[in-house]
């Protein structure tokens, strides 16, 4: 059985023919739309990646925030951008397909 994480139900339904046998080790940041960070106390912080500041590492963000309230989060959940990953799955698979003829 491959290693990794299945994609949730809402994500695998948008493609299903491609996705529902990925499974996820590593995502580009650049595919993540935002970011649900649960707290202990039932607070619940969307992190919306779309409206980043163009100086911030995301990942380096992201990281601090995890750092510093370790103890209190009880889950992360990232977001994906279904949408951009079809989209540029199909760019590759078609320019892989043409260099292939």
């Amino acid at each position: 059985m491959p290693k990794g994480k299945t994609l949730p139900t809402d994500v695998i339904d948008q493609w299903p023919e491609v996705l529902k046998d990925i499974k996820i080790e590593v995502i580009p940041v650049e595919y993540v739309n935002s970011v649900l960070v649960t707290f202990v106390d039932g607070k619940i912080w969307e992190i919306d990646l779309t409206k980043t500041v163009e100086d911030v590492d995301v990942t380096d963000a992201l990281e601090d925030l995890i750092d510093e309230y370790e103890d209190a989060i009880t889950n992360i959940d990232f977001r994906l951008d279904t949408e951009r990953v079809k989209k540029d799955i199909t760019k590759r698979t078609q320019l892989f397909m043409k260099k292939r003829k």
